[in-house]
């Protein structure tokens, strides 16, 4: 893995990329019909938990800022924000796709996932609290961290991401990818 900017990838020790996807505050709570994974039920394959109102309302009770969701605008200024941070932080986005409740990203680096999710999540913050002057919750707690442990799960990772996750919104797709053969 690389963290020089350098679009190639030769794996080391660690993972090749990371799939990273995060949601926006009060997009999915514990209980709702879409499913989620809390930190008791957060094994590999797991099912989703089951829909349990009582759960959900006394998440949504918890709130302290109404639900987020990204306007075509916001989504835009996100997508900037996430590339602009990772080519400072020398990391190889592979892909990114910043959806109205949710953004996905494959990213390569020698940092550990968890920082570099919640750099990402900072810098979108700020780049939003810029444009349009207003700080509030804009994320849920955490995300998720999946490792990619080859270029075929980069690969599946990227298709995914690009193509898979309904009408394209704010997409990235790195062009140096295709022109220099990481296709498994």
């Amino acid at each position: 893995m690389v963290s020089n900017g350098d679009s190639s990838l030769r794996p080391g020790s660690g993972p090749w990329a990371y799939f990273i996807t995060f949601s926006c505050y009060g997009s999915r709570v514990h209980g709702d019909s879409a499913g989620s994974i809390d930190r008791d039920h957060n094994l590999w394959k797991s099912p989703l938990l089951s829909e349990n109102q009582r759960r959900e309302s006394k998440e949504r009770s918890l709130m302290t800022d109404p639900d987020y969701c990204l306007a075509e605008p916001d989504r835009r200024i996100v997508l900037s924000a996430l590339k602009e941070h990772c080519r400072f932080r020398g990391w190889v986005l592979h892909a990114a796709h910043v959806r109205k409740t949710h953004v996905h990203l494959v990213v390569a680096s020698e940092e550990k996932a968890e920082s570099i999710l919640g750099q990402l999540k900072s810098y979108a913050s700020r780049a939003l609290n810029r444009a349009d002057g207003v700080r509030r919750k804009r994320w849920s707690n955490h995300g998720s961290t999946r490792y990619l442990w080859s270029a075929r799960a980069v690969d599946d990772a990227v298709g995914y991401v690009v193509g898979q996750e309904g009408a394209p919104m704010a997409v990235y797709v790195n062009p140096r990818r295709w022109q220099e053969g990481f296709k498994s």
